[in-house]
């Protein structure tokens, strides 16, 4: 039985490595830009900043927006979305040039920050695009510049980018790599770039949206009660017709710090049953296949070695390399030794407990959790 589980797990891994949109690389980037001076007129933009009690953050991250190079008419504008720690004060104290929004509560049937986006968008005017952006993500001075051109030059609707979230603690070296590779497992980014492929997915703390786009798609209305927000948001442009992108960035990195293993499960558990749709079949099977795709080829290698199960353990080494070898490039994307790579399985179950946890959450009435605020399953 060990043996045929960990051959079923070498043939998963060798149907992950070539047949999965080849996910486990790191090279979809934006191009590289010419001069901005190449280009004689820029679509305007307004750049949105949701923000619940974000002081901590803020002075890493407005700054950055402020430096951009953008050659076009451009304007900030910041959303305090209901914050109890003077986040809007601190903006409005600091950066003058910077427009600060004091939403109503949510409606009903709204996620806080959809809310809060929708109240950025009306507040936007006539502008050309959006960028929807996090709180804690700072922008390297071309960053809108480079969004921009690719959204021009390749007629994209949305480009999106996952920003590179800080890996200095124990815990985040473990586990963010993880989170990125996995999230790119689940989205293929080269799956969702195509278009008329069903994949569709975003980053939502650096997504650039053209609003002629957004409105025929339906606006954020459609989308209003998603925990989710940045895949909705893109599967929403995608069955309206727009080409969307999302890559890996280069000048656009998260400030947030996850100083321990509990802030990166609540970071985690917030949305991970939200992926399962909320279905207890969905996470059994979660469980049962992440179980075999990760955990059997380490086991069967420790296993197959006491057991003296020479075949065993061979198996279950050619699926672990695997496993470690797609994991290293991302590995190196976030500049990590190469060790990490092996103890994936480690991460994985750490990922698995998390999940479970979220779906634990969500039947205690706490599903969803996250700046205060608890979102409730959708209905069917």
């Amino acid at each position: 039985m060990l043996r045929v589980l960990a051959a079923a797990a070498a043939l998963i891994w060798a149907f992950l490595a070539c047949g999965r949109g080849m996910f486990w690389r790191t090279d979809v980037r934006l191009p590289h830009s010419p001069p901005a001076g190449t280009r004689t007129s820029w679509p305007s933009v307004a750049i949105i900043v949701p923000a619940r009690d974000e002081v901590n953050v803020l002075p890493d991250t407005v700054p950055s927006l402020l430096a951009q190079d953008y050659p076009g008419p451009v304007r900030l504008i910041l959303v305090d979305d209901n914050s109890a720690d003077g986040t809007g004060a601190l903006v409005t104290e600091r950066w003058p040039a910077v427009r600060v929004i004091d939403p109503s509560p949510p409606e009903p049937g709204w996620a806080g920050k959809l809310w809060a986006l929708r109240a950025g968008v009306v507040a936007a005017g006539d502008v050309d695009f959006l960028l929807f952006t996090d709180a804690d993500i700072a922008h390297g001075p071309g960053s809108l510049t480079a969004l921009v051109r690719a959204a021009s030059d390749g007629h994209l609707d949305l480009v999106s980018q996952m920003a590179r979230l800080r890996v200095r603690t124990v815990w985040e070296r473990l586990i963010v790599p993880a989170f990125v590779y996995l999230f790119a497992m689940l989205y293929p980014f080269r799956w969702s770039n195509k278009p008329g492929a069903r994949t569709a997915a975003a980053a939502g703390g650096c997504s650039l949206v053209r609003r002629a786009a957004l409105e025929r798609a339906g606006g954020l209305a459609v989308i209003r009660s998603a925990v989710i927000d940045d895949v909705a948001l893109a599967r929403a442009l995608k069955r309206s017709g727009s080409r969307i992108y999302l890559g890996l960035a280069g000048p656009v990195e998260s400030v947030r710090p996850y100083d321990d293993l509990a802030a990166l499960r609540r970071m985690i558990a917030r949305s991970a049953y939200a992926q399962l749709r909320h279905s207890l079949l969905l996470l059994v099977g979660t469980v049962l296949g992440l179980g075999l795709v990760f955990v059997v080829p380490p086991a069967a290698v420790v296993i197959g070695l006491l057991a003296h199960d020479r075949r065993a353990a061979i198996i279950g080494a050619v699926a672990w390399s695997a496993m470690a070898g797609t994991f290293a490039p991302m590995v190196r994307y976030y500049r990590q030794p190469m060790v990490t790579a092996w103890a994936l399985p480690f991460t994985a179950v750490l990922y698995l407990a998390m999940t479970v946890d979220s779906a634990v959450q969500h039947y205690r009435g706490r599903g969803a959790l996250w700046k205060g605020r608890t979102y409730p399953a959708p209905r069917r």
